[in-house]
């Protein structure tokens, strides 16, 4: 019991006013000495105090601070690493059905024998075709996590083909994608930040032609964030020395500003950042930093709109403590986070309020606005989800098609194009299938079948990351970023 109390001084200290904190605890230790002597059901100490009355006491502070019991601290510090276990495939999930379209070199997957176009029917027993796709996502994700049986379904092959697949700890690279869009013009897809985002942007960057491109685009899109230290360190890469990357204040916290280093040597080419309403925390400090710096324009969807600092504090019976403790602030003197209820949340006082809506200048004099995150200078939205193509994406019938297809023609090289012949092939395909779309229907969305064929023959016959360089000529927020870097590079 005494040992409880003093836990629950250490967490309700910064928090009572302080000439009523001896009473406030007195008074709440008093109830649990009641509840444990006459409630119906004996109540367990971590029952009690980790899932009420603490996360009760947090959830009056802000969205975003949370304990975490013995299990779920050491979960944290597990994933504050970028390794995790798999077997190296890349697959395409649909509703009872999983493709693998790549088997990493190297991987257990191509150590088996896994071939692009192999179908899973079934894991440890359990048949996919049952299984919706929530079932499905949970069945793949445990399934990585120890020795897995599959059963698969090759064509051309009779009967299934059984592998067993033991997860191997295997590195998550946070730079995902790099390749040119244009001439001169490069892309990089960035997933998160974590200690080595950097050194792989800039290696990615000399890959692309360094000192010599004449853009890139920097895609941040559903990028949650991540270390702090790699969003500075990414953002300094493209700003000149002793430039402001962010400033930190909080009401305990000390107030700071970081800067880039003096002898910082960014790259000079042309900058265009993608955003949406998935990109959040370390994301949105870079695309805020080279927005008000007039070094990248901004395109895409408002972001997420978090720009707290999360302290974590290693509490007694190997718990924590995520709690947050100041706010983020561009070089505009903008805040990043988007509006939260003042009387939940007063660690900035009236500074975080003050910059809630209100214009700020980048360093040109271009206004842009505080708080709710960082909004585009180009608002671009991904193209809607007709019908047609919702139901042709659902039904699997571009990976099926593109599979049967790359079986029958090995050998596909960079030069392939979707021909009138091979549509044609395709519309037969989907009528054998009872897929019958209207003439009308099938003109309108005739170019948008073309790309996913040939996005799908790529990531079949040649790696995903060609599938996604054939994706990225139809994407709108691409094609808008480079419309803009063209431009200014006449």
């Amino acid at each position: 019991m005494l040992r409880l109390t003093a836990f629950l001084v250490l967490l309700f200290s910064p928090l009572a006013i302080a000439d009523d904190l001896e009473t406030e605890v007195r008074r709440f230790t008093g109830v649990w000495a009641l509840i444990e002597e006459h409630a119906a059901d004996p109540v367990p100490p971590p029952t009690a105090f980790y899932q009420g009355a603490i996360p009760g006491m947090l959830r009056r502070l802000d969205p975003h601070s949370v304990f975490f019991d013995p299990g779920q601290f050491d979960q944290l510090k597990k994933l504050q690493t970028s390794t995790r276990k798999g077997f190296g495939s890349i697959v395409s999930v649909l509703p009872g059905r999983v493709i693998i379209l790549q088997a990493m070199p190297g991987t257990p997957s191509a150590k088996s024998g896994i071939a692009p176009g192999d179908e899973i029917v079934s894991i440890n027993g359990y048949r996919l075709e049952q299984l919706d796709m929530e079932q499905l996502a949970g069945l793949l994700g445990e399934s990585r996590q120890r020795e897995a049986q599959l059963e698969v379904r090759r064509a051309g092959h009779p009967g299934v083909l059984q592998f067993k697949l033991t997860p191997e700890e295997m590195q998550s690279p946070s730079v995902e994608r790099a390749f040119f869009v244009n001439p001169g013009i490069g892309y990089l897809r960035v997933a998160s930040f974590d200690e080595k985002t950097g050194a792989q942007i800039r290696e990615a960057m000399e890959k692309l032609g360094g000192r010599n491109l004449k853009g890139l685009v920097l895609d941040l899109r559903n990028n949650p964030g991540g270390l702090l230290p790699a969003a500075l360190e990414t953002a300094a890469l493209f700003l000149k020395p002793g430039m402001t990357l962010l400033s930190v204040r909080g009401r305990a916290a000390t107030a700071r500003t970081e800067k880039t280093p003096p002898d910082n040597q960014p790259y000079d080419c042309r900058v265009a950042v993608l955003v949406n309403s998935k990109s959040a925390s370390a994301a949105e400090i870079v695309a805020g930093a080279l927005q008000d710096h007039d070094r990248a324009v901004i395109v895409g969807e408002t972001s997420f709109g978090k720009g707290l600092v999360e302290t974590v504090f290693p509490l007694s019976e190997d718990t924590g403590l995520a709690l947050t403790t100041a706010l983020y602030y561009t070089p505009s003197g903008r805040s990043i986070q988007k509006p939260l209820d003042s009387s939940q949340f007063a660690l900035a006082g009236k500074a975080a309020e003050s910059s809630t809506g209100q214009a700020f200048q980048t360093d040109s004099g271009r206004k842009v606005r505080g708080g709710g995150g960082i909004q585009p200078d180009y608002e671009v939205f991904p193209e809607p989800a007709t019908r047609l193509r919702a139901f042709l994406d659902g039904s699997g019938s571009f990976t099926g098609f593109a599979t049967e297809y790359t079986q029958k023609h090995p050998g596909i090289k960079e030069d392939f194009q979707v021909t009138a012949t091979l549509l044609d092939q395709f519309q037969h395909y989907l009528s054998q299938r009872n897929i019958r779309p209207g003439v009308a229907e099938w003109s309108q969305e005739r170019d948008f079948i073309r790309n996913r064929l040939k996005t799908e023959v790529f990531n079949l016959a040649l790696g995903v990351e060609k599938g996604d360089e054939v994706e990225a000529e139809r994407d709108p927020q691409i094609r808008k970023a480079v419309e803009l870097l063209t431009g200014s590079l006449q």
